[in-house]
Protein backbone atom coordinates (compact mmCIF):
# COMPACT_ATOMS: atom_id res chain seq x y z
CA UNK A 1 0.00 0.00 0.00
CA UNK A 2 2.89 2.36 0.78
CA UNK A 3 4.41 1.79 -2.67
CA UNK A 4 1.08 2.51 -4.36
CA UNK A 5 0.69 5.77 -2.43
CA UNK A 6 4.26 6.77 -3.27
CA UNK A 7 3.58 6.17 -6.97
CA UNK A 8 0.38 8.21 -6.70
CA UNK A 9 2.36 11.02 -5.06
CA UNK A 10 4.77 10.95 -8.01
CA UNK A 11 1.74 11.95 -10.13
CA UNK A 12 2.14 9.56 -13.10
CA UNK A 13 -0.41 11.56 -15.10
CA UNK A 14 1.96 14.50 -15.09
CA UNK A 15 4.65 12.42 -16.74
CA UNK A 16 2.90 13.35 -19.98
CA UNK A 17 4.86 16.62 -19.68
CA UNK A 18 8.09 14.65 -19.99
CA UNK A 19 7.08 13.57 -23.49
CA UNK A 20 8.47 16.96 -24.59
CA UNK A 21 11.84 15.21 -24.33
CA UNK A 22 11.04 13.30 -27.51
CA UNK A 23 10.50 16.48 -29.60
CA UNK A 24 14.18 16.76 -30.65
CA UNK A 25 14.19 13.06 -31.60
CA UNK A 26 11.15 13.51 -33.85
CA UNK A 27 12.25 16.78 -35.43
CA UNK A 28 15.80 15.54 -36.02
CA UNK A 29 14.32 12.65 -38.04
CA UNK A 30 15.92 10.03 -35.79
CA UNK A 31 12.84 8.22 -34.48
CA UNK A 32 13.90 4.97 -36.14
CA UNK A 33 17.48 5.14 -34.85
CA UNK A 34 17.33 2.51 -32.08
CA UNK A 35 20.32 3.80 -30.11
CA UNK A 36 19.06 7.38 -30.07
CA UNK A 37 15.53 6.21 -29.26
CA UNK A 38 16.92 4.26 -26.31
CA UNK A 39 18.78 7.35 -25.07
CA UNK A 40 15.58 9.38 -25.34
CA UNK A 41 13.70 6.75 -23.33
CA UNK A 42 16.41 6.77 -20.65
CA UNK A 43 16.19 10.56 -20.45
CA UNK A 44 12.39 10.31 -20.18
CA UNK A 45 12.62 7.85 -17.28
CA UNK A 46 15.23 10.04 -15.57
CA UNK A 47 12.91 13.05 -15.74
CA UNK A 48 9.97 10.98 -14.48
CA UNK A 49 11.97 9.90 -11.43
CA UNK A 50 13.23 13.41 -10.64
CA UNK A 51 9.93 15.19 -11.33
CA UNK A 52 8.19 12.56 -9.19
CA UNK A 53 10.64 13.24 -6.38
CA UNK A 54 9.96 16.99 -6.60
CA UNK A 55 6.19 16.41 -6.54
CA UNK A 56 6.56 14.37 -3.36
CA UNK A 57 8.67 17.06 -1.69
CA UNK A 58 6.18 19.70 -2.80
CA UNK A 59 3.33 17.69 -1.26
CA UNK A 60 5.26 17.43 1.99
CA UNK A 61 5.74 21.19 2.08
CA UNK A 62 2.18 22.08 1.02
CA UNK A 63 0.32 19.44 2.99
CA UNK A 64 -1.74 21.95 4.99
CA UNK A 65 -2.64 24.07 1.95
CA UNK A 66 -3.58 20.97 -0.05
CA UNK A 67 -6.07 19.96 2.63
CA UNK A 68 -8.07 23.08 1.69
CA UNK A 69 -8.18 22.19 -2.02
CA UNK A 70 -11.20 20.16 -3.23
CA UNK A 71 -9.02 17.97 -5.46
CA UNK A 72 -5.54 18.10 -3.91
CA UNK A 73 -6.97 17.06 -0.54
CA UNK A 74 -7.31 13.56 -2.03
CA UNK A 75 -3.56 13.19 -2.49
CA UNK A 76 -1.94 10.51 -0.28
CA UNK A 77 -0.11 12.95 2.01
CA UNK A 78 -2.95 15.45 2.36
CA UNK A 79 -5.47 12.66 3.00
CA UNK A 80 -3.22 10.96 5.56
CA UNK A 81 -2.80 7.69 3.67
CA UNK A 82 0.97 8.28 3.29
CA UNK A 83 3.21 9.21 6.20
CA UNK A 84 5.70 12.09 5.92
CA UNK A 85 8.73 9.96 6.80
CA UNK A 86 7.92 7.46 4.03
CA UNK A 87 7.42 10.29 1.56
CA UNK A 88 10.71 11.94 2.54
CA UNK A 89 12.62 8.66 2.17
CA UNK A 90 11.11 8.11 -1.28
CA UNK A 91 12.17 11.64 -2.28
CA UNK A 92 15.84 10.86 -1.62
CA UNK A 93 15.69 7.41 -3.25
CA UNK A 94 13.99 8.70 -6.40
CA UNK A 95 16.42 11.63 -6.65
CA UNK A 96 19.44 9.33 -6.43
CA UNK A 97 18.00 6.95 -9.04
CA UNK A 98 17.12 9.83 -11.38
CA UNK A 99 20.60 11.37 -11.27
CA UNK A 100 22.27 7.95 -11.54
CA UNK A 101 20.34 7.21 -14.72
CA UNK A 102 21.11 10.69 -16.11
CA UNK A 103 24.84 10.15 -15.52
CA UNK A 104 24.76 7.13 -17.85
CA UNK A 105 23.93 9.33 -20.85
CA UNK A 106 26.42 12.21 -20.88
CA UNK A 107 27.70 14.99 -18.56
CA UNK A 108 25.76 17.76 -20.33
CA UNK A 109 22.47 15.89 -19.93
CA UNK A 110 23.29 15.36 -16.25
CA UNK A 111 23.87 19.11 -15.94
CA UNK A 112 20.51 19.76 -17.66
CA UNK A 113 18.57 17.57 -15.24
CA UNK A 114 20.44 19.10 -12.30
CA UNK A 115 19.41 22.60 -13.43
CA UNK A 116 15.83 21.37 -13.85
CA UNK A 117 15.88 19.82 -10.37
CA UNK A 118 17.26 22.95 -8.70
CA UNK A 119 14.76 25.23 -10.46
CA UNK A 120 11.88 22.99 -9.39
CA UNK A 121 13.08 23.06 -5.79
CA UNK A 122 13.37 26.85 -5.92
CA UNK A 123 9.85 26.96 -7.35
CA UNK A 124 8.47 24.77 -4.56
CA UNK A 125 10.03 26.84 -1.77
CA UNK A 126 10.13 30.37 -3.19
CA UNK A 127 9.51 31.16 -6.86
CA UNK A 128 5.88 30.03 -6.92
CA UNK A 129 5.18 32.99 -4.65
CA UNK A 130 6.68 35.56 -7.07
CA UNK A 131 4.15 37.19 -9.41
CA UNK A 132 4.53 36.31 -13.12
CA UNK A 133 7.90 34.67 -12.40
CA UNK A 134 5.90 31.65 -11.18
CA UNK A 135 4.43 30.95 -14.63
CA UNK A 136 7.80 31.56 -16.30
CA UNK A 137 9.36 28.93 -14.06
CA UNK A 138 6.66 26.44 -15.07
CA UNK A 139 7.39 27.26 -18.71
CA UNK A 140 11.13 26.87 -18.07
CA UNK A 141 10.47 23.31 -16.96
CA UNK A 142 9.06 22.44 -20.40
CA UNK A 143 11.89 24.25 -22.15
CA UNK A 144 14.54 22.39 -20.18
CA UNK A 145 12.86 19.10 -21.07
CA UNK A 146 13.19 19.89 -24.78
CA UNK A 147 16.79 21.07 -24.41
CA UNK A 148 17.65 17.99 -22.36
CA UNK A 149 16.03 15.79 -25.00
CA UNK A 150 18.33 17.31 -27.61
CA UNK A 151 21.38 17.02 -25.38
CA UNK A 152 20.61 13.37 -24.60
CA UNK A 153 20.78 12.38 -28.28
CA UNK A 154 23.37 15.06 -29.10
CA UNK A 155 21.48 16.94 -31.82
CA UNK A 156 21.20 20.68 -32.37
CA UNK A 157 17.90 22.38 -31.63
CA UNK A 158 16.07 24.88 -33.78
CA UNK A 159 15.57 28.30 -32.20
CA UNK A 160 12.01 28.21 -33.50
CA UNK A 161 11.33 24.94 -31.66
CA UNK A 162 12.53 26.50 -28.39
CA UNK A 163 10.43 29.64 -28.93
CA UNK A 164 7.30 27.60 -29.69
CA UNK A 165 7.92 25.43 -26.62
CA UNK A 166 8.22 28.29 -24.16
CA UNK A 167 5.19 30.14 -25.58
CA UNK A 168 3.02 27.03 -25.50
CA UNK A 169 4.11 26.22 -21.95
CA UNK A 170 3.33 29.80 -20.84
CA UNK A 171 -0.13 29.34 -22.34
CA UNK A 172 -0.64 26.15 -20.29
CA UNK A 173 0.76 27.68 -17.10
CA UNK A 174 -1.47 30.77 -17.28
CA UNK A 175 -4.48 28.61 -18.06
CA UNK A 176 -3.69 26.58 -14.94
CA UNK A 177 -3.61 29.72 -12.79
CA UNK A 178 -6.93 30.86 -14.26
CA UNK A 179 -8.53 27.51 -13.45
CA UNK A 180 -7.30 27.67 -9.84
CA UNK A 181 -8.86 31.12 -9.34
CA UNK A 182 -12.20 30.08 -10.84
CA UNK A 183 -12.31 26.76 -8.97
CA UNK A 184 -11.31 28.03 -5.52
CA UNK A 185 -13.04 31.45 -5.72
CA UNK A 186 -12.63 33.28 -2.39
CA UNK A 187 -10.41 30.51 -1.01
CA UNK A 188 -7.88 30.85 -3.83
CA UNK A 189 -5.38 32.96 -1.90
CA UNK A 190 -5.62 30.63 1.12
CA UNK A 191 -4.52 27.71 -1.02
CA UNK A 192 -1.88 29.60 -3.01
CA UNK A 193 -1.08 33.17 -1.80
CA UNK A 194 0.16 34.29 -5.23
CA UNK A 195 -3.38 33.88 -6.60
CA UNK A 196 -4.39 37.00 -4.65
CA UNK A 197 -2.37 39.01 -7.19
CA UNK A 198 -4.04 37.45 -10.24
CA UNK A 199 -7.57 37.73 -11.56
CA UNK A 200 -9.34 36.15 -14.56
CA UNK A 201 -9.24 39.38 -16.59
CA UNK A 202 -5.47 39.83 -16.20
CA UNK A 203 -4.82 36.18 -17.02
CA UNK A 204 -7.13 36.35 -20.05
CA UNK A 205 -5.07 39.27 -21.37
CA UNK A 206 -1.83 37.37 -20.83
CA UNK A 207 -3.27 34.19 -22.37
CA UNK A 208 -4.39 36.16 -25.44
CA UNK A 209 -0.85 37.47 -25.95
CA UNK A 210 0.86 34.07 -25.69
CA UNK A 211 -1.87 32.38 -27.76
CA UNK A 212 -1.33 34.71 -30.71
CA UNK A 213 2.44 34.53 -30.27
CA UNK A 214 2.39 30.73 -30.21
CA UNK A 215 0.37 30.47 -33.41
CA UNK A 216 2.47 33.03 -35.27
CA UNK A 217 5.74 31.44 -34.09
CA UNK A 218 4.65 27.97 -35.19
CA UNK A 219 3.53 29.25 -38.58
CA UNK A 220 6.85 31.04 -39.08
CA UNK A 221 8.70 27.91 -37.98
CA UNK A 222 7.02 25.78 -40.65
CA UNK A 223 7.94 28.16 -43.48
CA UNK A 224 11.33 29.45 -42.30
CA UNK A 225 14.30 28.94 -44.62
CA UNK A 226 16.10 27.04 -41.86
CA UNK A 227 13.23 24.56 -41.49
CA UNK A 228 12.72 24.05 -45.22
CA UNK A 229 16.46 23.53 -45.75
CA UNK A 230 16.73 21.11 -42.84
CA UNK A 231 13.78 18.90 -43.75
CA UNK A 232 13.81 19.46 -47.52
CA UNK A 233 10.08 20.13 -47.51
CA UNK A 234 7.63 23.01 -47.28
CA UNK A 235 4.77 20.74 -46.24
CA UNK A 236 4.97 21.34 -42.49
CA UNK A 237 2.66 24.29 -43.11
CA UNK A 238 -0.15 21.72 -43.49
CA UNK A 239 0.17 20.84 -39.79
CA UNK A 240 -0.91 24.35 -38.76
CA UNK A 241 -4.67 23.54 -38.73
CA UNK A 242 -4.09 20.89 -36.06
CA UNK A 243 -2.23 23.42 -33.90
CA UNK A 244 -4.99 25.97 -34.41
CA UNK A 245 -7.71 23.51 -33.48
CA UNK A 246 -5.79 22.28 -30.44
CA UNK A 247 -5.33 25.76 -29.02
CA UNK A 248 -8.92 26.79 -29.79
CA UNK A 249 -10.23 23.59 -28.22
CA UNK A 250 -8.14 24.22 -25.10
CA UNK A 251 -9.46 27.79 -24.86
CA UNK A 252 -12.99 26.43 -25.12
CA UNK A 253 -12.33 23.98 -22.29
CA UNK A 254 -10.89 26.60 -19.91
CA UNK A 255 -13.55 29.24 -20.66
CA UNK A 256 -16.70 27.19 -21.17
CA UNK A 257 -16.01 24.12 -19.06
CA UNK A 258 -13.74 25.84 -16.53
CA UNK A 259 -11.02 23.23 -16.88
CA UNK A 260 -7.27 23.53 -17.42
CA UNK A 261 -6.04 22.98 -13.86
CA UNK A 262 -4.26 19.83 -14.97
CA UNK A 263 -3.20 20.06 -18.64
CA UNK A 264 -1.93 16.47 -18.72
CA UNK A 265 -5.22 15.08 -17.36
CA UNK A 266 -7.24 17.30 -19.68
CA UNK A 267 -5.34 16.07 -22.74
CA UNK A 268 -5.97 12.46 -21.76
CA UNK A 269 -9.67 12.75 -20.96
CA UNK A 270 -10.79 15.15 -23.71
CA UNK A 271 -11.19 12.95 -26.78
CA UNK A 272 -11.31 15.72 -29.44
CA UNK A 273 -8.09 17.23 -28.07
CA UNK A 274 -6.43 13.81 -27.83
CA UNK A 275 -7.41 12.94 -31.41
CA UNK A 276 -6.14 16.31 -32.63
CA UNK A 277 -2.73 15.80 -30.97
CA UNK A 278 -2.53 12.29 -32.42
CA UNK A 279 -3.33 13.58 -35.91
CA UNK A 280 -0.73 16.33 -35.55
CA UNK A 281 1.94 13.80 -34.59
CA UNK A 282 0.96 11.50 -37.45
CA UNK A 283 1.01 14.35 -39.96
CA UNK A 284 4.45 15.53 -38.75
CA UNK A 285 5.88 12.01 -38.97
CA UNK A 286 4.45 11.46 -42.48
CA UNK A 287 5.74 14.82 -43.75
CA UNK A 288 9.21 14.40 -42.27
CA UNK A 289 9.80 10.69 -42.78
CA UNK A 290 7.90 9.70 -45.92
CA UNK A 291 9.65 10.47 -49.18
CA UNK A 292 7.39 12.34 -51.57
Amino acid sequence: MIVINIIKSMRPRQWVKNLFIFAPLIFSKNVFDFQLLLKAIFSFVSFCLLSGAVYILNDIKDIEEDKLHPLKSRRPLASGSLRKEHALASFFILSILGFALASILNPVFLLSVFIYFVIQLLYSFWLKHVLIVDVFVIAAGFLIRVVAGGVAIEVSLSSWLLICTILLSLFLAMSKRRHEIILLEENASNHRPILAHYNPYLLDQMIAVVTASTLISYCLYTISEETVAKFQTKNLIFTVPFVLYGIFRYLYLIHQRYEGGSPEALIIKDKPLLVDIFLWIVSVVIILYVKW
